[in-house]
């Protein structure tokens, strides 16, 4: 691999600029099942006491009533992002009774389809889409996909690192253009190196037999209640997951080579119809069981391992948010629940996945052809069912690699970056959590899929069990931290402020739901 990121790097050394790859912004979105005691998927509604989960701008649902995702704010250091989250699981279940919030990304115990409510946002026309797109996501893939439970890492640099590097570049373009072909770039890499994320931080390596409904799997069995594959990272990243796989088949497909040709492939997805999505109706007998028959609702049901994001303003469409203001921030979606973890993730992985996008970010980043195109499908899926497989080999630019070979090429190439964001630091955090990485590289069995098999063979227990104890174990962790009386006032303040904010929205409301999606679609 010719190591561009290290001649970006030497030329932001060169000019002094290197502390500057220091000033990042990063987010986290945890998603979580409630669960009752038993283990099955909760079928109460959101607790009131969370607050409104259409305006809560911490504490919302995904796609079921019962799939909580906790968001934290931007924050200028890991440690801080956190924080906030192990202060946000911490309220929730000191306001959950005896519920648990599920350990693992792979969904409990479910009893058909029906048993797992949709997420409901008031009577608002913005609640009112916000569920039916959901109720769409149903019929087109069901709803056991949508409570496949991740983490998804929000990364972004100041602008003072884009302008220093522009002019580092000698880039002539506008500011926001060459932003976000930066981000950009990113992206592309993200897709072609991607597979590294699963094989290190995959973490459900086995499901519920629940999951599968009866339909027939080419899984191991593990035993009588689980499925599983022996040297699987994330079946939550494989094609049993939720994938959009019938996109390409309606003749749409999402380019990344830059910012105008992804707003255009996606709004083309969004506007073009798709007889088997048109064949289950929009309105039947006065309800709404989609948002429209078209290959996409929305941008965000195309399903991607990472995306480009801009904060919409007011009910401004993605898509136009991006248009008008470039690329903010990019969101990594690829990272499985770590149930070894009460919060789900941790510093040691967080920090690798930092330096990663950093890395991803430097590295020259041609185009995606449809060659190598065809190769990322195929390596993130090897990864995700296969990952371990000592004899595994990965396509890169057409000819095969083993992946413990191209993993450590990747992990030299980023060494640079962690003692540059360790700084002054004599922890050395994030030269530290590199080298842990290139031991969990060396030894498969290190990883959190090899762990979670282990776990359940020591114990002799099913998936489900496994996931349970953890869940427990969890809720012991939260409910035996000390009392934070500051934090539960913010949080019991947001959730007020969201109830007003929710009633509120719906008392302005001056259109039909109809004439309100015409609008919506309608923006320019």
């Amino acid at each position: 691999m010719s190591n561009h990121c290290e001649q970006r790097l030497s030329r932001l050394l060169n000019a002094g600029q290197q502390q500057l790859l220091k000033l990042s912004r990063i987010g986290l979105e945890k998603e979580t099942l409630r669960v009752s005691p038993d283990g099955c998927i909760a079928q109460t509604p959101h607790p009131p006491a969370l607050g409104a989960a259409l305006t809560h701008p911490y504490i919302t649902t995904d796609y079921s009533e019962a799939l909580l995702e906790f968001i934290t704010p931007p924050c200028s250091k890991l440690p801080e992002a956190l924080d906030f989250l192990c202060d946000v699981q911490q309220f929730v279940y000191q306001r959950l009774g005896e519920e648990l919030l599920w350990a693992g990304s792979m969904p409990c115990v479910a009893t058909g389809e029906n048993s797992i409510p949709i997420a409901g946002y008031g009577g608002s026309n913005l609640g009112m889409m916000k569920h039916v797109y959901r109720r769409g996501l149903g019929y087109r893939y069901g709803r056991m996909m949508q409570v496949i439970a991740g983490v998804h890492f929000n990364y972004s640099l100041d602008d003072a690192f884009w302008q220093a590097f522009q002019e580092i570049e000698q880039d002539r373009r506008p500011s926001q253009e060459f932003r976000s072909d930066g981000y950009f770039r990113l992206i592309r890499n993200l897709q072609r190196f991607g597979w590294l994320i699963p094989y290190l931080f995959g973490a459900s390596p086995a499901l519920c037999k629940s999951f599968l409904a009866g339909k027939p799997t080419p899984l191991a069995e593990f035993d009588v209640n689980t499925c599983f594959q022996p040297y699987g990272a994330s079946l939550r990243m494989s094609d049993i997951g939720y994938t959009n796989r019938r996109e390409k088949t309606c003749g749409s497909d999402i380019l990344y080579d830059n910012l105008e040709a992804y707003i255009d492939s996606l709004n083309r997805a969004i506007a073009t119809p798709c007889p088997e999505y048109e064949k289950l109706g929009v309105v039947v007998d006065g309800d709404y069981r989609q948002l429209n028959g078209n290959i996409l609702q929305i941008e965000a049901e195309y399903y991607s391992t990472v995306r480009p994001k801009q904060i919409p303003r007011d009910n401004e469409k993605p898509s136009l948010a991006l248009k008008r203001r470039g690329v903010q921030y990019v969101e990594l979606r690829s990272l499985d629940v770590n149930p070894f973890d009460p919060l789900g993730v941790n510093a040691d992985e967080l920090r690798f996945v930092e330096a990663f996008m950093i890395f991803c970010l430097l590295q020259d980043s041609p185009v995606i052809d449809m060659a190598e195109r065809r190769e990322i499908d195929d390596n993130q899926l090897a990864v995700a069912s296969e990952g371990r497989n000592p004899e595994l080999r990965l396509q890169h630019h057409g000819r095969a690699r083993p992946l413990k070979e191209w993993a450590l090429e990747i992990a030299a190439c980023m060494e640079g970056i962690g003692e540059i964001l360790d700084g002054d630091d004599g922890e050395r955090p994030y030269s530290r959590s590199l080298a842990l990485q290139k031991e969990v590289i060396h030894d498969p069995e290190r990883t959190p899929s090899a762990r979670v098999l282990a776990e359940m063979r020591t114990h002799k227990e099913s998936f489900f069990q496994f996931a349970r104890r953890f869940s427990q174990a969890h809720r012991s962790f939260f409910m035996g931290l000390p009392p934070n009386p500051e934090r539960s006032r913010f949080f019991d303040e947001e959730a007020r402020q969201s109830w007003q904010r929710q009633r509120e929205l719906e008392t302005g409301d001056t259109l039909s739901f109809g004439e309100f999606l015409q609008q919506y679609f309608a923006q320019t």
